[in-house]
């Protein structure tokens, strides 16, 4: 009996171990089918209807982003600001796209077939096309100025853009089993199974490597990751780079830093009388203002002032100007392609016609609101003054309205206007630029300005301030300012109590006059030498002076020997070591 009863329990005990040997193989088959087994289904590589836009690596656009109408390629303009060029530009009251590159300005306008490139006409195959508010601008007249090249596989819906600068990095698979996935798995769907014995599948460029993956664009434009164990890396190709860096300046003075003074001109000079200053590079005179918000100029340039500065050894950059009490013109100027073109043709024969080396853009008292079309007309006028062999600069200060890392990518020289600290209508007296709050201003500007494209710019003027106590108690301010000798002439004749101010690196001048309270920081070759050492310190391009009326013999030297003289920053600082500040009229 008891015989029995074991039997009929080991019999029940077979059932449960077969069957928990059955589930944990079904649960191992289901574990490899999830992880290990490939999967082979086969998606399409385009999820939308075609034509499809590839830019190097990625799916840039598709459907209505792209169009291709007798065998012309189309793109959208907001595509091509995505991809291709971040400074396309659009001017919608006008319907006209202009694109810059370092040498070039192309100016397209729709429904025309003519086209301006650095103010030559040229003719289009197709023109700039708008459609429910879409803007399509033909990419293959636009190949050779972005640098580009455009394939159209004969198999696919695709065109693809190359940048020719780019490195292209090639493989060839070596496994018939190859396959193409949209993702880094092999549970991920295929998109294409490779045929190693087709030329087409045969080269394919890779974009990322990953652990055993590669980011890989087959020739027909198709996308995807291919497992490392299919495939073989061959060889890199270094992409065709452009002729010049345009990051680099194409002027440089022969030797030490570049020494510059701006001069204030209102009239005819008559230049006989001028002295020439030792040691100076180059001469910003003031000559064109703008006047209107159609672009045109007021001209005070003289052709003899530019022989009396050539006969001396001098640059010409003639300092282009808005009218700072109008904002809104310049607003309107610099929002309007024709406005900003009718300039640019002025600018251009009028540097021809007076033999200038160099334009210096000086627009100001604008707002974050600017910011853009300034930077659009910088870049626009540019490449035309440089193919005609000028030099360009642009002054700027802390204002919003500067976009100041894109202006140092354009221009040659960047000038920071590090003066105004305490300006006219200042709540408070105090000084034109202590050197403390210049080198603040400098570093902070450093952000995003190479050092070796800016120049630091020092006032030469000093501010004389007057407190008055009304009969009220209350005290009024105002200010004047002051050339060099100007201020020299006030201390003298006033018998002014003279200090040395550490912080601000100036001597501080005050002197009363019954209800009223004179205060000054002086400019002159102290103030100038601290400042010219941060040049030194931050290695800087050079300096710029405002302006050359203000200035006197003894401050020209004091620029002369520290940009033309001084190597280093060690060297300067040898040279002021021990040194006592005693005020010498």
């Amino acid at each position: 009996m008891n015989g029995g009863q074991n039997l009929r329990k080991r019999t029940r005990k077979f059932p449960v171990f077969y069957t928990f040997v059955i589930l944990l193989a079904l649960a191992s088959s289901s574990v490899y089918y999830f992880f290990y087994k490939p999967n082979n289904n086969v998606v399409p590589a385009f999820s939308e209807a075609g034509p499809h836009l590839v830019v190097e690596g990625e799916l840039a656009a598709s459907g209505d982003k792209i169009r291709i109408v007798e065998e012309e390629i189309l793109l959208a303009f907001e595509t091509i600001k995505e991809y291709i060029d971040p400074y396309i530009h659009w001017d919608e009251k006008l319907g006209k796209v202009t694109v810059t590159t370092k040498d070039r300005v192309i100016r397209m306008k729709t429904e025309s077939l003519d086209a301006m490139v650095n103010n030559e006409p040229m003719t289009l195959d197709i023109p700039v096309e708008e459609e429910n508010g879409t803007v399509y601008v033909p990419i293959e007249f636009l190949s050779d100025f972005y640098n580009i090249e455009i394939q159209r596989p004969e198999n696919n819906n695709v065109v693809i853009i190359d940048f020719k600068h780019s490195i292209k990095q090639l493989a060839e698979p070596i496994d018939e089993n190859a396959v193409v996935r949209n993702g880094r798995s092999i549970r991920n769907p295929i998109i294409k199974r490779i045929d190693i014995n087709s030329e087409e599948d045969n080269t394919m460029r890779v974009f990322e490597e990953y652990e055993k993956w590669y980011k890989v664009r087959l020739s027909d434009g198709v996308i995807g990751y291919i497992e490392k164990k299919f495939v073989v890396v061959k060889h890199m190709t270094v992409g065709q780079l452009p002729e010049r860096d345009s990051d680099s300046p194409t002027w440089t003075p022969i030797k030490g830093k570049i020494n510059l003074v701006w001069d204030q001109i209102w009239t005819k000079t008559d230049m006989s009388k001028v002295e020439a200053i030792d040691g100076l590079d180059v001469i910003s005179p003031t000559w064109f203002q703008l006047s209107n918000k159609e672009g045109d100029l007021i001209n005070r340039a003289d052709i003899r002032y530019v022989e009396w500065a050539h006969n001396n050894g001098y640059k010409v950059w003639a300092l282009l100007s808005n009218s700072f009490n109008d904002m809104e013109a310049t607003r309107e100027f610099l929002n309007n392609t024709d406005s900003r073109d009718n300039l640019i043709r002025k600018i251009l024969a009028y540097s021809a016609l007076y033999k200038l080396d160099g334009i210096n853009i000086d627009i100001e008292n604008l707002t974050a609101q600017d910011k853009d079309a300034l930077t659009q007309f910088v870049r626009e006028i540019t490449p035309l003054l440089r193919e005609q062999g000028l030099t360009v600069s642009i002054d700027i200060n802390s204002s919003a309205c500067y976009d100041r890392e894109e202006l140092a990518k354009v221009v040659d020289y960047v000038i920071v206007m590090t003066y105004d600290q305490h300006w006219k209508g200042s709540p408070k007296a105090g000084s034109v630029a202590q050197v403390s709050w210049v080198e603040k201003m400098v570093q902070k500007y450093l952000e995003t300005i190479p050092n070796e494209k800016m120049v630091l710019g020092m006032p030469l003027y000093t501010r004389l301030w007057k407190e008055e106590t009304g009969e009220d108690g209350g005290i009024s301010l105002s200010s004047e300012a002051l050339s060099m000798e100007q201020a020299k002439d006030f201390i003298e004749k006033n018998v002014a109590n003279v200090q040395w101010d550490e912080e601000s690196g100036q001597f501080y001048v005050e002197a009363m006059d019954e209800n009223v309270v004179y205060k000054m920081w002086l400019e002159d070759k102290n103030s100038i030498n601290l400042r010219l050492g941060l040049v030194h310190k931050y290695k800087l391009a050079g300096a710029a002076s405002w302006s050359k009326n203000f200035g006197i013999q003894e401050v020209w030297e004091v620029i002369n020997t520290n940009l033309k003289f001084v190597e280093s920053y060690q060297q300067w600082k040898e040279g002021i070591a021990d040194k006592k500040y005693v005020y010498n009229n």
